[in-house]
């Protein structure tokens, strides 16, 4: 099934330059590309899974739009929900094409195309948007009208930094705050942090005495690039990894994670009971998780499946802290 939107702009009165590379930001992994010249198009793309799958499809993929020339002859921008983080693939994309080259703007109308097209069309001529599918598509023509729109730090605690589009932006997650309270004030030597984001969490386990190194396992590039920053402790490994299919290369004392549930808009419990599996599959025998989730979500079934003692430790109206120890094998396979 060709892409609702791209394929009828393609289709129209717009077409790609016949030669050039094309810059894709942001498409997702289900996101249908075909109507694009494989050979000709650059795909940024730093979540990890999504990245992986559009390798898997063949495409040329980068995590960051860092490093990537100048010179393109088009791009096509897949608007994320947060505006900071559109604003600044206008801005690189407007930046990034030859001056008059054609730039695709498309998104859903939940994640804010109508308030793009409004703004875009304050700084410049736009086509006539094409909507289908409860989104819309236009085009623009590249030029410097947009460096404003650069992305820039900010600054969400004392001593850290994020960019805009990462989870928990702007202030220290209120899950996340809770959990390191709860910690006990000595841990295990080895750690790993599940969805470490922008290292926050990290940062207060290894202020914990007896600890020798935490492994931050993160998917969104962008929030990893923000703990390299925000982390210099060398007892701090960073890893651009799916936590839910990583795997360290030696079993861990404890895992601490405030793990999402959601992808996208849409609520997935499902993804925090990977996580709880992947943290079970981590541990050592007598390994321990402290986790934080949202009141309403039932992962205690999930805990005890994968764990022999499960408890809720504190929380409050919105979240609960759980703790659970003892992981239970998993079976192995027959033969």
């Amino acid at each position: 099934m060709t892409h609702p939107r791209l394929s009828l702009a393609l289709q129209g009165a717009d077409h790609l330059p016949v030669s050039g590379s094309i810059l894709v930001l942001g498409p997702g992994g289900a996101t249908d590309l075909s109507d694009l010249p494989q050979d000709r198009a650059v795909i940024v793309q730093g979540f990890r899974p999504d990245h992986d799958a559009l390798v898997a499809q063949g495409w040329t993929v980068v995590p960051q739009i860092a490093g990537t020339p100048d010179g393109f002859s088009a791009a096509i921008i897949f608007v994320p929900r947060a505006r900071g983080a559109a604003r600044a693939m206008v801005a690189e994309a407007a930046a990034r094409v030859v001056a008059g080259g054609p730039v695709w703007i498309d998104g859903q109308k939940t994640d804010g195309i109508d308030t793009m097209l409004k703004d875009i069309r304050a700084r410049a001529a736009v086509s006539a948007p094409v909507a289908k599918a409860h989104g819309k598509i236009f085009r623009f023509d590249a030029g410097p009208r947009f460096d404003d729109w650069r992305a820039t730090d900010l600054h969400p605690a004392p001593g850290f930094v994020t960019t805009p589009g990462v989870f928990s932006a702007e202030k220290v997650d209120h899950g996340s705050a809770l959990l390191a309270e709860a910690l006990p004030d000595r841990l295990p030597p080895r750690v790993a942090d599940l969805g470490a984001g922008w290292g926050w969490l990290a940062a207060q386990v290894l202020a914990r005495p007896g600890v020798e190194e935490v492994h931050l396992i993160e998917a969104d590039r962008a929030a990893l690039d923000c703990a390299r920053r925000n982390i210099t402790d060398p007892r701090a490994r960073f890893h651009w990894e799916d936590a839910t299919r990583f795997r360290p290369e030696a079993s861990v004392d404890a895992v601490v994670m405030n793990p999402p549930f959601h992808t996208g808009r849409a609520a997935e419990p499902a993804l925090g009971a990977a996580f709880i599996a992947a943290a079970a599959a981590m541990l050592v025998p007598s390994g321990r998780l402290w986790m934080v989730a949202n009141r309403h979500l039932p992962y205690e079934a999930v805990l005890a499946r994968h764990f022999r003692e499960v408890a809720e430790i504190g929380g409050d109206g919105g979240f609960k802290l759980l703790t659970a120890a003892r992981p239970v094998a998993a079976p192995r396979p027959r033969h």
